[in-house]
């Protein structure tokens, strides 16, 4: 029987962890993150997966100590296996399992290496994105790549929907290739870097919307962030306001917009029921909005802030 050890975290951790078991893979030992208390928890848990099925698991901080790689090693898997696993292994756990170290990423690489692949897509406007099992080097998400799966990016998605989009990718992908791995059968197709880039971790300071940008990009940012990430963020009238659900919107006479913006102050306005503001040639309607930590509605605004339009930004 092949046998793996695997680093796994999150939905992609669990699903592909279970896909393993499904393919009769031994799993020796699961190696998964402790939960940090100051993060919103949205996501299943590895290791409760790893126990239902009676499989060891162990946090360390630091997968790559002595004492871990020992252990590891001790274990003679086959593979090694990581499943949005957070911390990166060094050359001499690779090195550990000679049919190979394989990372299962969050986009169609070479695009959108590193951190926060989904959110990243979605920021940038990209219609499509997916899962890549690669093998695994020194330098992060660099190696051949085995097996791909795309999957589409709707103009409204955010990045929690095309985020379970890519859960079902990597688990399809995985699947769909571990035959081939097993026998010694599967593809290894060199990346070329040079077509596309490496992107860092996301903070939710990063979320702060910049009204002198186009419709489409901030819209593209509410995406990128919205819940359960921490959200897009303004000040409205003065007071903090999350942006939370936006869609942009085509001029027409059943449909006006606002005046454009004059002296670049942006302003929020009701019109027909509905919250809009205009970035310079296109309109953006706030679909969801809170103000203060309050859900804000059409209708409240001005019991609230008191007559409109209201100021948008410093």
């Amino acid at each position: 029987m092949t046998r793996a050890v695997v680093f796994a975290y999150h939905n992609v951790g669990v699903r592909c962890l279970k896909t393993l078991l499904a393919q009769n893979i031994d799993v020796a030992l699961v190696l998964t993150h402790q939960d940090n208390p100051n993060e919103q928890i949205w996501f299943d848990c590895v290791s409760v997966a790893a126990a239902d099925y009676g499989i060891p698991t162990i946090t360390p901080e630091n997968p790559n100590h002595p004492e871990i790689v020992q252990y590891i090693s001790e274990l003679a898997p086959d593979f090694l296996f990581s499943f949005y696993y957070r911390c990166m292994l060094s050359p001499e756990l690779l090195a550990i399992a000679p049919r190979g170290a394989l990372n299962l990423h969050g986009s169609l690489l070479p695009k959108y290496r590193g951190r926060a692949p989904v959110n990243w897509a979605v920021l940038y406007g990209e219609t499509e994105t997916g899962a890549t099992l690669h093998y695994m080097t020194a330098k992060p998400d660099a190696g051949d790549i085995v097996a791909q799966t795309a999957v589409p990016i709707l103009p409204d998605d955010t990045a929690r929907e095309v985020f379970d989009k890519v859960t079902v990718a990597a688990e399809m992908t995985l699947h769909n290739v571990l035959p081939a791995l097993v026998s010694g059968t599967a593809p290894r197709l060199p990346q070329d870097l040079s077509r596309g880039g490496y992107f860092p971790g996301r903070k939710p300071e990063d979320g702060r919307i910049d009204w002198n940008w186009p419709a489409m990009r901030i819209h593209n940012l509410v995406r990128a962030v919205a819940p359960p990430y921490p959200g897009a963020f303004t000040t409205v009238a003065g007071q903090p306001a999350r942006i939370l659900r936006t869609r942009v919107l085509v001029n027409s006479p059943s449909h006006p917009h606002p005046s454009p913006p004059r002296g670049r102050k942006f302003v929020l306005e009701e019109i027909s029921g509905r919250l809009i503001t205009q970035c310079g040639d296109e309109a953006l309607q706030i679909l969801t909005l809170d103000i203060a930590g309050q859900p804000a509605f059409p209708g409240q605004l001005t019991g609230r802030l008191g007559p409109g339009p209201w100021r948008l930004g410093d």
